[in-house]
């Protein structure tokens, strides 16, 4: 079964207290998201990262407080969190040669990582038949990722002690629906201990 890891939202902005957008507690699920894209770095599975990639006058921001802006050190993803070798994939058509990258970089202006022209093709390219979904925000842009993925017809599992979330009861309601979709919950130690 071809696996394919997705880490969603991962970045200095949302996961530490310092952070534009910071999710209380974000930095403590972070150690199992690092054991996640590690494990798929050993076990020859691609990562694709979802990130914020936003211009200093996004439209987003009249929702949310401005974050992730390019080029600044909140749009980052925490060095433990990258692979080599790494492909990044802008917002804006065009073809990526993703043979042999270990974690291919989705850039984003919106909540869905669907908004990213370019990952169609990336998931047509994989060829999953299993998508392992985690990161940050989920009763967001998780949800989101994983209500898309699920959209494919594939297997998709949600690890739930490597999501963190703004409002408990809207995160709840979000496994809730995930599940009842066709989603799997599992855990970090589920999906580390097998190939």
């Amino acid at each position: 079964m071809k696996t394919v890891f997705v880490d969603v939202d991962t970045q200095i902005d949302f996961l530490y207290p310092a952070g534009a957008l910071y999710v209380p507690g974000a930095e403590d699920v972070l150690p199992n998201i690092v054991r996640l894209n590690r494990h798929a770095a050993q076990h020859g599975i691609p990562v694709i990262s979802s990130t914020d990639a936003h211009a200093e006058d996004d439209p987003e921001f009249r929702q949310w407080p401005a974050h992730c802006v390019v080029d600044t050190i909140g749009q980052q993803k925490p060095v433990a969190t990258l692979l080599e070798p790494r492909v990044v994939a802008p917002n804006r058509a065009g073809r990526h040669d993703i043979s042999g990258a270990r974690q291919i970089v989705i850039q984003k202006q919106a909540l869905d990582c669907f908004s990213n022209v370019n990952l169609p093709a990336v998931l047509d390219q994989l060829g999953a038949d299993r998508y392992v979904v985690y990161g940050v925000v989920t009763e967001y842009c998780v949800r989101r990722a994983a209500s898309g993925l699920l959209k494919t017809g594939r297997r998709v599992e949600l690890v739930t002690d490597a999501v963190k979330e703004l409002n408990a009861e809207e995160a709840g309601k979000t496994l809730r629906e995930f599940v009842s979709s066709g989603g799997a919950l599992v855990s970090t130690e589920e999906v580390c201990a097998r190939p």
